[in-house]
């Protein structure tokens, strides 16, 4: 049974950084990827950045600069660092997990795809003025 916990949101201001955490557990996968997903008010879920098994990133394209996805393969912690927050990074953001045969699934060439992850946290709200 994979469980994922997100921590770490919070209301900040424009041009501050911030580090999301999610805390896995269950996995029993020999491959897998964990990846971080947000939603913003009125907008449909989308990829922000992802990791597989051999430390491969993904990013969406317009977050590579300012986004940096991490894990700790110890304790199957993961990380999601912001910096220079802009108030359109206001969302819902949640980590999830997927069982994988290698690399993670993308659209577009590195936007991490949603429908392939087949488990999820509750999110964690970022707000940013």
């Amino acid at each position: 049974h994979v469980q994922l916990v997100e921590s770490g949101g919070g209301s900040v201001q424009a041009g501050n950084s911030l580090q999301l955490t999610c805390t896995v557990s269950g996995i029993r996968y020999n491959a897998y990827c964990l990846g971080w997903f947000r939603r913003a008010p009125g907008k449909e879920k989308e990829g922000v950045a992802a990791v597989d098994t051999e430390d491969r990133q993904y990013y969406a394209p317009s977050l590579r600069d300012r986004f940096t996805i991490s894990k700790d393969n110890r304790d199957y912690t993961l990380y999601l660092r912001f910096s220079t927050l802009k108030p359109e990074d206001t969302a819902m953001y949640y980590c999830a997990a997927a069982a994988g045969s290698g690399y993670c699934s993308v659209l577009g060439g590195s936007t991490p795809d949603p429908d392939e992850y087949h488990f999820w946290g509750q999110g964690t709200q970022v707000t940013v003025s």
